[in-house]
C-alpha cells in the first residue's frame, strides 16, 4: 500500500481522537484570542471615545495580518512542514495577544492586533491540512468539521471571560489571559507527529512510513488486522514506485501560486476564493460588531454580554449537525443549506426589536454561520493536491480574509459616516451570502468520499 492509502483505510483510533483534541484545543485558543477583541471593543469605544469608523479599524487590521499569516504560513507549511508553522504561529498570536493588554492608545493596538491576526490566520489553514491529511476517508468531514466546533467553545471562553473578568479589573486583564495559550505548544510538539503525506512529498519516505507503523499499530485495539500492520511497515519495494499516488509522484515539488490557476485547479480556486471571501464577510462582520451592535439597539453592556453567550451556546449544535450531514448527504448540499440558513436569519435579525426575536433569530444565526464555518475547513483541502494542500487553502482563506477587512470597515462606515440603520446592515449581509449560495450551486463539486490525493 502507498502512504495515502494506508492513512486513508486506517480505522478510527485512540491516536485520531488524540490528534483531534491537541489540534482542536489550539483551535480554541486561536478562537479566544478573536473573540476578546469583540468584548473589549465596546468598552474601549466609551473609555477611548472612539468613533465607530475606529472600531471598525481596530477590527479589521487584525484581518489583515490574518490575510497576510494565510497566504505565508500555507506557502511555508508546504516548505518546512505542517508540525512547525502550527507551533509557530500558536506561540506568536499569544504573545502578541498578551502586548494587546499593555496598549496605551488606538494606535499601539492596531499594531499589536496586526500581529495577532497574522499569528491566527497562519494557524488555521495549517491546522485544518494537518488534520485532514491524517483523517480517514470515510470520517474526514465529520472530524474536520468537529476541528472546527472549538472554535465555538474558545468563543464561549473568550465570552465568559469578558462577562465575568472585564467589568471588574478592567478590560487589560482578559488580553493577559489570552496570552497564556502560548504554553500550550509543549503538550502540542509531543502529541502531534509531522504529516505522513508532507514527507513523502519531500521524499522522506523512511519516516512517512515510520509513522504509519506507530499509528497501525495504536489502531491493533480499534479491530485492524495484524496483517495489516504487518504490511503498513514493511520497507518493501514501495519505496522505489514512484508512480503509486499523486503526492509521491510530487516528491521534493513545491506548489507555486500559479499552479491554483492552472486548467486543473482554477474552477476549484475561483469556487473557494468567492465561498471564504463571503463567509469571511459575513462572520466578522455580524461578529465583531455584534456586542457593539446590541448596545447600539440599546441593550446595556453587561446585557450585550450575556446574549452573545446565549448565541455562542447555538454554535456548538451547529457544528456538531453539520459534522452528522456532511459525510452523510455530502459537502456541497449541506454547505448550502447552512449557508442560506444564515442569510434568512441575518435578514431577520436586522429586522428585530423585541429581546426575544433578536435571542432566537440571532442564535439561529450563530447556529447556520459556524455549521457553515465546519464545512468550508473541510471542503477547502480536499479540492487540493498533497504538494499543493497547504498553499491552496493558504491563499483561499487569505482572500477570504480580505472580507473580513473590508466588513468591520463597511459596517462602521455605514453606522457612522452614513448614520445607516442596523436594518441596511444586515440586509448587506443577506445579500452576499446568497451570492454564496449561487457559488456553491454553480462553481461547487462534491468531494465526498473522495481519496484526499484525488
Amino acid at each position: 500500500m502507498s502512504i495515502s492509502q494506508r492513512l486513508e483505510n486506517l480505522p478510527v483510533s485512540r491516536f485520531h481522537y488524540i490528534l483531534l483534541m491537541t489540534a482542536g484545543i489550539g483551535w480554541m485558543f486561536d478562537s479566544l484570542d478573536t473573540g476578546i477583541i469583540s468584548f473589549v471593543l465596546p468598552v474601549l469605544m466609551k473609555s477611548w471615545q472612539l468613533t465607530t469608523e475606529q472600531v471598525g479599524n481596530i477590527g479589521s487590521i487584525g484581518l489583515v495580518g490574518m490575510a497576510i499569516g494565510a497566504i505565508l504560513a500555507g506557502s511555508i507549511a508546504d516548505r518546512i512542514g505542517r508540525k512547525r508553522v502550527f507551533a509557530m504561529t500558536l506561540v506568536m498570536y499569544s504573545i502578541a495577544t498578551g502586548l494587546c493588554g499593555l496598549s496605551w492608545n488606538y494606535s499601539s493596538l492596531l499594531i499589536f492586533r496586526f500581529f495577532v491576526g497574522f499569528g491566527l490566520g497562519g494557524q488555521l489553514p495549517v491546522a485544518v491540512t494537518l488534520v485532514s491529511e491524517f483523517s480517514p476517508v470515510k470520517h474526514r468531514g465529520k472530524f474536520l468539521v468537529l476541528l472546527e466546533s472549538f472554535w465555538a467553545f474558545g468563543w464561549l471562553f473568550a465570552a465568559l471571560i469578558s462577562y465575568l473578568i472585564i467589568p471588574r479589573y478592567g478590560w487589560p486583564i482578559a488580553f493577559f489571559m489570552g496570552a497564556l495559550p502560548a504554553l500550550y505548544v509543549f503538550f502540542l510538539w509531543s502529541k502531534i507527529p509531522e504529516s505522513p503525506r508532507y514527507l513523502e512529498s519531500k521524499g522522506r519516505v523512511n519516516e512517512a512510513e515510520a509513522i504509519c507503523e506507530r499509528i497501525a499499530r495504536q489502531a491493533l485495539g480499534s479491530g485492524m488486522s495484524k496483517d495489516y500492520v504487518h504490511n503498513s511497515g514493511a520497507q518493501d519495494d514501495f519505496r522505489h514506485k514512484k508512480e503509486e499516488t499523486e503526492s509521491v509522484q510530487q516528491v521534493k515539488g513545491e506548489a507555486r501560486f500559479a499552479e491554483l490557476f492552472s486548467s486543473k485547479l482554477i474552477r476549484r480556486t475561483i469556487f473557494l476564493w468567492i465561498l471564504w471571501f463571503g463567509i469571511v464577510f459575513s462572520y466578522y462582520g455580524i461578529f465583531t460588531w455584534l456586542p457593539s451592535l446590541l448596545a447600539l439597539k440599546g441593550y446595556s453592556l453587561t446585557k450585550s454580554f450575556s446574549y452573545v453567550i446565549v448565541m455562542t451556546l447555538a454554535q456548538i449544535p451547529g457544528y456538531f449537525s453539520a459534522a452528522y450531514l456532511v459525510d452523510r448527504i455530502g459537502r456541497k448540499p449541506t454547505m448550502t443549506i447552512y449557508v442560506l440558513g444564515t442569510a434568512i436569519c441575518a435578514y431577520f435579525f436586522g429586522q428585530g426589536t423585541s429581546a426575544g426575536t433578536i435571542l432566537t433569530v440571532g442564535s439561529l444565526m450563530s447556529f447556520f454561520n459556524l455549521g457553515a464555518w465546519g464545512i468550508i475547513y473541510t471542503y477547502t483541502p480536499e479540492l487540493y493536491p498533497t504538494h499543493a494542500r497547504a498553499t491552496g487553502s493558504g491563499w483561499a482563506a487569505g482572500f477570504g480574509r480580505i472580507g473580513g477587512i473590508l466588513a468591520p470597515l463597511v459596517v462602521g462606515k455605514m453606522l457612522g459616516a452614513y448614520k445607516m440603520s442596523t436594518q441596511s446592515v444586515f440586509i448587506l449581509f443577506t445579500g452576499v451570502l446568497i451570492l454564496v449560495v449561487l457559488d456553491v450551486l454553480l462553481l461547487g463539486e462534491e468531494t465526498k468520499g473522495s481519496p484526499l490525493a484525488e
